[in-house]
């Protein structure tokens, strides 16, 4: 029987596996709270960090964690190499706080070390250490990730004046993206370098959804391309979950293979929009089913979504977006006993 790795690399290439996978984007949002400890130890003592993403694995085998072993310091490593303020709490990951909000400044910055700067040389030793013992008991870290482009300039400038740039002053605000770019894809080459056998990157961009069709095509597209171009042949997964239906057509050029996206764009209007060009990761409420619901309507939610999407492949069970702080264990089971007993039939109401 095939591994949850494997059927999540079956869809992933649009193939239909042997059942549809279920996978889960975990980090600091949920996992200190769900093992009960404070989130700052969480980050600062790696074998606690071990132990906490190992014991998934045994609680929940046939669930693909994505990353899986992620080394993170909530959003915080990418503005971090720029010199952005970081703020830690015990019990919710860290807020960053833009320190020079002049587009016409970040426009002369250059791009950063991931060897020397902010959290990221941290990151990487962990990275390191961490997936040598995980070798040795037959593991390892399969996929590595970074936020994208808008979210760390975002980080850099604050929101407001970045998108306003993308109208008043696109010359500059290209000027900072491609910095950003730049950034983004030396830190993931970083992370790829620091461990034995990867498969996949990971990007974040939530704020993408906040932007134009026009300033889309403009801005943003050519960046999410040149970073998906740079990690051909590894499975390459985009996580926003701002919807985005008037993005769909062009996100789908952007070279990507598994979408993760959000529940208020209907998977079946994803799946006609984009075609069979990109997996579809989702598409289950993560408040209102995975914290917030029982487990009989995530399971109902869930054959819903597979009803839908699953025919024919390309098809990845998830929330529509990461696991939200509070999320019940038992609606996780509920989404696994979804995707197992499914079978294609006619599609639900929910």
């Amino acid at each position: 029987m095939s591994t949850p790795w494997e059927l999540f690399k079956q869809a992933a290439r649009l193939q239909e596996p042997e059942r549809v996978p279920v996978a889960l984007i975990v980090d600091s949002p949920w996992l200190p709270g769900y093992a009960g400890i404070d989130t700052r130890d969480y980050f600062l003592f790696p074998d606690k960090w071990l132990e906490i993403n190992l014991k998934l694995l045994e609680r929940f085998p046939d669930v693909t964690w994505i990353p899986g072993f992620w080394v993170e310091y909530g959003m915080a490593a990418e503005p971090s190499a720029f010199g952005t303020k970081l703020r830690f709490y015990p019990n919710r990951p860290p807020s960053i706080e833009p320190l020079v909000t002049d587009l016409n400044f970040w426009a002369d910055a250059q791009p950063v070390n991931p060897q020397e700067d902010g959290l990221m040389p941290l990151a990487l030793r962990t990275y390191e250490v961490m997936d040598a013992r995980l070798r040795a008991e037959g593991l390892g870290v399969k996929m590595v990730c970074a936020r994208g482009p808008m979210t760390v300039a975002s980080w850099l400038v604050g929101i407001t004046p970045l998108m306003m740039g993308l109208v008043a002053e696109p010359e500059v605000t290209a000027k900072v993206l491609d910095t950003v770019t730049t950034s983004i894809i030396r830190w993931l080459q970083a992370q790829l370098d620091a461990v034995h056998e990867p498969e996949g990157i990971m990007l974040l961009d939530d704020l993408v959804g906040m932007v134009s069709p026009r300033h889309y095509k403009k801005m943003v597209h050519p960046r999410l391309q040149r970073i998906f171009d740079t990690f051909d042949g590894l499975i390459r997964v985009y996580h926003n979950d701002t919807p985005c239906p008037h993005l769909l057509e062009s996100l789908v050029e952007a070279n990507f293979d598994v979408f993760n996206f959000s529940h208020e764009t209907d998977i079946s209007e994803v799946k006609a929009k984009m075609g069979h060009r990109v997996a579809l990761m989702g598409n289950v409420p993560p408040l209102d089913m995975g914290v917030r619901g029982t487990p009989t309507e995530v399971a109902q939610w869930a054959r819903a979504c597979l009803d839908k999407a699953a025919p024919g492949g390309g098809m990845i069970l998830s929330f529509g977006g990461g696991v939200s702080p509070g999320t019940r264990p038992e609606n996780i089971d509920a989404l696994v006993a979804a995707a197992r007993e499914w079978s294609p039939g006619k599609a639900q109401e929910i």
